[in-house]
């Protein structure tokens, strides 16, 4: 009867133990769910009820994203006395930089509002920066490359090699063309430089009237090419060499923004389903504290070349060669 008793007690135990774990996992799945969400809905940050600056950052890619166009609306009818935009991005594609540069107008009409480019500010995220009156670089920060590029790569050799013709059916000449699989007839190619050249007007159409240059001035920045900060400044690309606390200076005596003001993150997370398992792993090292982790992840720039597989249309995009 002892042992029979000792049994019982023991199984009670062993229950109840059980029942605690069980309750304790739920409880954190809960509370990661809820974290997820809060982390992963753009802007949804707690905010302070008084004054304040926002610093949103433009990181990476940029492509259309009707998440970060809501955010960024929800940041205008809120309570931030300005905001500092926070660039460091080759470009993307070009409907997604016009996408963002509209954003951040309508943003600027509500707020005062400055950018600064800690990195690079090339091609498509130059597009965004120049929704800005005023913007700020370091001197040795990256910006410009100014134009438009429609890359496709042609598998004919590589396909009469092993033995592989690729036959179809179109309603006409330039449907679908180029393609890759073969030759490019000057037909196509003619189209496609249409296109480019279109966007390009309408690129240099931008800088122009977003930085009051003349056609001299336009004609030495739009060649397609990066200049350092120290460099923009003398080409009217940028308005100052400084960082973060140059801009809030600037805020302070141009727009009358009392000094002291904190400044808040207010963030732009992208879709869930857009993200590559790359950009979740690294997003996940950061929310658990292993930010070391994340920045060589992205450091990688694995994720970066994923990325650009998954852009379609005109590329305002900055990207040297690759080395090892």
């Amino acid at each position: 009867m002892s042992l029979d008793a000792d049994a019982i007690v023991d199984r009670r135990r062993l229950r109840r133990k059980l029942t605690f774990w069980r309750v304790s996992a739920i409880a954190i799945v809960l509370l990661a769910v809820v974290g997820a969400a809060i982390a992963l809905v753009p802007g949804s940050r707690l905010l302070p009820a008084g004054a304040y600056i926002a610093r949103i950052k433009v990181q990476g890619l940029i492509r259309n994203n009707q998440d970060r166009v809501e955010a960024l609306d929800r940041l205008g009818k809120s309570r931030a006395r300005a905001v500092i935009v926070h660039l460091d991005s080759p470009g993307g594609t070009t409907a997604g930089s016009e996408q963002l540069f509209h954003s951040l107008r309508a943003l600027q009409a509500k707020k005062p509002m400055v950018v600064v480019v800690d990195g690079l500010a090339a091609s498509g995220a130059y597009i965004a920066a120049l929704s800005s009156e005023h913007i700020v670089a370091q001197d040795t920060s990256l910006v410009g490359s100014i134009g438009v590029l429609f890359q496709y790569p042609n598998f004919t050799d590589v396909l009469k090699t092993i033995g592989i013709k690729v036959e179809e059916i179109k309603s006409s000449p330039l449907k679908a063309a180029p393609n890759g699989f073969e030759p490019t007839s000057p037909e196509a190619r003619a189209a496609i430089e249409a296109i480019v050249l279109d966007s390009y007007a309408w690129f240099k159409g931008l800088v122009k009237d977003r930085r009051q240059l003349d056609d001299a001035q336009l004609a030495r920045v739009a060649d397609g090419r990066v200049f350092t900060g120290r460099q923009a400044v003398g080409l009217k690309l940028v308005d100052a060499l400084g960082n973060e606390k140059t801009a809030l200076a600037w805020l302070e005596k141009e727009k009358k923004v009392p000094a002291g003001t904190p400044v808040r993150d207010y963030s732009l997370a992208p879709r869930f389903s857009e993200l590559s398992f790359l950009h979740v792993a690294a997003w996940t090292f950061q929310a658990v504290g292993l930010s070391a982790v994340a920045q060589r992840i992205e450091e990688w720039g694995a994720v970066q070349a994923i990325e650009r597989l998954n852009l379609d249309g005109l590329l305002a995009l900055w990207h040297p060669a690759v080395s090892n």
